[in-house]
């Protein structure tokens, strides 16, 4: 464990940290955070007596770090600078050994099967292991910085401080340095600070986050408590978003270039072509798009929408497979375009235009509705699902903030079960009217373009077209789904 207790220092008797505290356990990792000239590196060095404190204490096992002498201390505490001196001609495995120096009663005079260990297991896991005889000024860069992290880890210290660990790696590196460091940290007991310009990977790999501005400590906590957007733009002095990492409850952060934004167009009813094998929306531009479609779910930017009609014994194992084949032999473009699937004839398709007082929606609706279910009594349905799907599409020449997104989804489901109500669609094992079919897919797509719209409820002035737009579309898509020949 370390304590950094209101500790100050810098150079000479300017203090650059200014009053810091904070507490890591053993086994935990601090990121140090902040901007340049904020204070990091000065941090770390302070902490380690490399510069001297003018004020408060740092604390290791609970003994003041004062009364360390320099072996000792650096038997308890490795530190990788930001900027290396490579003065020797040394090899990799020189260069890893030096970090068993603190434990060598004279310069490698008492060499042990221990010493060596440590050097072997400090190369494998950076992966230096096989430049062991290179010499290191025929090293990378980031062949170098790994080097290094080895030597640190080959210290067998407590406490591991790292100042820019992932300097000059590539993401895969990066990566194999990090997960080094948490697997150290996790099951060694490891007590690491390490200060990063990543944002990102800090919040992935660090327990806690302490964010620095102007020598002081800005914020300290869990990373959903330091990365946030405003916070984040005040100390940067740059816009910011953030997000939920798709794997991991960890904070996600995205700059926002100040860049002038192209002039999107409008979506046009032109842009619409119903062919016998789909309904397709291509654009010249991207639309911001959330969906449950089979390709490309989720949220994105795509440019060409695909609703595509399949046959009624439609059943493959891997659909989107089969998905991505035929799009392939059709040369759609596999990473822009969003694919729905169907049985009802593209010929039967609805698509409507809505005027709105923000500019205009499309709602194009394929409605097979000879598997409607009443969602509230499917828990006493056992037999598997069979094709039958209502797709809706909502194209708004506007712009939407997230939540309206979501929102929207929400108003044209709610919509869509209106047009099955209106239209007596029945549950057919039930006899209670239906509220969807077993696999409906909705689309939401704005261009992205004017006022930002904050919210998307049915009150909304979006919310009001997109309500009236779905069930027009539906009912119609329904009747004439009913008529078919």
């Amino acid at each position: 464990m370390i304590i950094v207790n209101n500790l100050s220092g810098g150079y000479e008797d300017k203090p650059i940290v200014k009053d810091v505290s904070f507490t890591v356990a053993k086994g935990k990792i601090l990121g140090i955070l902040g901007p340049n000239g904020s204070g990091k590196s000065t941090l770390l060095k302070v902490m380690s007596s490399i510069l001297p404190a003018t004020a408060g204490e740092v604390y290791i096992d609970g003994q003041e770090i004062s009364t360390y002498n320099a072996r000792v201390l650096a038997q308890k505490m490795a530190v990788l600078p930001q900027l290396h001196v490579n003065a020797f001609s040394n090899t990799v495995r020189e260069a890893v050994a030096l970090g068993r120096y603190p434990h060598q009663t004279g310069f490698f005079s008492s060499w042990s099967e221990q010493d060596e260990q440590a050097v072997q297991y400090a190369m494998e896991q950076t992966g230096v292991q096989r430049y062991e005889h290179t010499p290191m000024e025929f090293l990378s860069g980031g062949e170098q910085q790994r080097v290094f992290v080895a030597q640190a880890l080959a210290q067998t210290a407590q406490i591991l401080l790292l100042d820019e660990p992932t300097n000059h790696l590539d993401i895969a590196h990066q990566r194999q340095i990090l997960d080094m460091v948490r697997k150290e940290a996790l099951e060694c007991g490891l007590t690491v600070v390490m200060v990063l310009h990543d944002i990102n990977l800090a919040a992935l790999y660090c327990d806690e986050l302490l964010l620095m501005e102007q020598g002081q400590v800005r914020a300290f906590g869990a990373p959903h408590e330091v990365i946030v957007a405003t916070q984040i733009e005040e100390v940067y002095q740059a816009r910011v978003a953030t997000y939920a990492h798709p794997e991991m409850p960890k904070p996600q952060m995205t700059m926002m270039p100040d860049l002038n934004a192209p002039q999107r167009a409008v979506v046009m009813m032109n842009h619409f072509n119903i062919t016998e094998q789909y309904v397709q929306l291509q654009t010249k531009f991207p639309l911001k798009t959330v969906s449950s479609a089979v390709h490309n779910a989720g949220i994105g930017w795509y440019n060409c929408f695909l609703n595509r009609s399949v046959p009624l014994d439609y059943a493959i194992a891997d659909v989107k497979m089969e998905v991505t084949a035929f799009l392939q032999r059709a040369r759609f473009p596999l990473t822009s375009t969003v694919v729905m699937l169907t049985a009802v004839p593209t010929s039967l398709a609805v698509i409507k235009e809505f005027e709105a007082p923000f500019g205009n929606i499309f709602v194009a609706v394929t409605a097979g509705i000879g598997n409607a279910v009443d969602v509230s009594r499917t828990y006493e349905r056992q037999d598997e699902p069979y094709i039958g799907t209502i797709n809706i599409w909502v194209i708004i020449n506007g712009c939407l903030s997230e939540e309206a997104f979501f929102q929207a989804m929400m108003t044209a489901t709610e919509a869509k079960t209106k047009a099955l109500q209106s239209e007596n669609i029945r549950d057919e094992r039930t006899g209670t009217i239906a509220t969807s079919t077993a696999t409906d897919s909705l689309l939401i797509a704005a261009t992205q373009k004017g006022p930002e719209m904050l919210y998307g409820g049915p009150i909304t002035d979006v919310g009001k077209v997109i309500g009236k737009g779905v069930f027009e579309a539906t009912v119609e898509a329904i009747q004439r789904y009913k008529t078919r020949e």
